[in-house]
């Protein structure tokens, strides 16, 4: 079988490369890849961040995708072939401090699909039973594979964020994540504006807006008139920061309320700001890592439910067999979401 890997330490180098297809251990199924989302992680494998110098290279990248099972080990009881499924791809370790107490998204010894072992851009995939949750048939194929990113932002919103009906939200970032988050934070009853900048005047800002948001763009916009006029001036209560950038938290300080709430899902690197404006106004500073098995059942219940909607947001028009044309536009901010057909592999 085909699959897409990254192939050296530099930009781009994401070449399809020859593979065995897996035989699954006693413990694991064998999943047939059907459909695979592009995300920031992905797209920062493709540029080469730092955070990803601990991969063994070449790896088959990929960590958002659904499929079916088709063979199990001898120790699988939960899975029977055909059932569809998809994976959580933070796999924790079951023997650390977190993961003993429930937190295995921040496992000490977490690790990761796509990054630290081969990845969903191929035709087959072997998963552990433990990391593998199951899909109703309701659920379309496409929109299945957007349950991963989907999750993070349930578990950024619905266990992380104080946000209630009629509350002003803000979501800063219109990437994946942010699309997703500002989806959820609606469909628990906030007043939710997503911001961007520049370079998502084109795609994902007008995107957020069939979606049904207002939006701003706080390079051409004035947020300080747009924050006093939607929050009669006293800011709002929770701003969720996804755009993994450092201009995202000094931003989202400005525009919460005294007393307010910022979570911090995008993953900044370095920035600098004064920190005793967040103290003097007791800003409650939230951290939103990854996700767990509940938030993978939230989120599939609100797709099924039409809470979340994946129709508009995904972007069929890549190929894996020419995957830089996808990785480029992702990364300009031409699209969004890019949703793959892997069964291109297996042809």
């Amino acid at each position: 079988m085909r699959g897409l890997a990254k192939t050296s330490r530099s930009h781009g180098a994401m070449e399809l490369v020859e593979r065995e297809r897996p035989e699954p251990a006693a413990d694991e199924a064998l999943i047939e890849v059907d459909y695979a989302g592009l995300c920031g992680s992905d797209a920062g494998i493709y540029e080469f961040e730092s955070a990803f110098e601990r991969m063994n290279l070449p790896t088959v990248i990929g960590h958002e995708y659904t499929g079916r099972v088709v063979e199990v080990g001898d120790a699988v009881t939960k899975f029977s072939v055909g059932d569809r499924v998809v994976e959580r791809p933070i796999r924790g370790c079951g023997d650390c401090y977190q993961c003993e107490i429930g937190e295995a998204n921040v496992c000490q010894n977490a690790v990761i699909t796509g990054v630290d072992h081969d990845g969903a851009y191929a035709g087959y995939v072997a998963v552990p039973e433990t990391a593998l949750h199951p899909v109703p048939e309701s659920v379309d194929p496409r929109h299945a594979a957007l349950v991963e990113p989907t999750s993070i932002g349930a578990r950024a919103v619905i266990e992380n964020s104080r946000v209630s009906p009629g509350d002003r939200v803000l979501v800063a970032g219109p990437g994946p994540i942010g699309q997703l988050t500002a989806q959820v934070a609606a469909a628990q009853g906030g007043d939710v504006v997503v911001a961007g900048v520049g370079q998502d005047a084109e795609y994902r800002l007008p995107l957020a807006r069939e979606l049904g948001f207002r939006t701003a763009n706080v390079e051409a916009d004035d947020m300080a008139g747009l924050r006093d006029e939607l929050t009669d001036g006293v800011g709002y209560d929770v701003v969720f920061d996804t755009t993994g950038h450092p201009s995202g938290l000094p931003m989202s300080v400005e525009e919460v309320r005294k007393g307010g709430q910022i979570v911090l899902v995008g993953q900044t690197g370095e920035t600098t700001m004064p920190y005793s404006p967040l103290v003097r106004a007791e800003i409650d500073l939230q951290c939103s890592y990854a996700s767990m098995y509940e938030d993978f059942e939230r989120s599939l219940r609100l797709i099924d439910a039409g809470d979340v909607d994946h129709e508009t947001f995904l972007d069929e028009r890549f190929s894996l067999l020419d995957a830089d044309q996808a990785f480029e536009a992702f990364v300009a901010g031409e699209t969004c979401k890019p949703v793959f057909d892997v069964s291109e592999l297996r042809e």
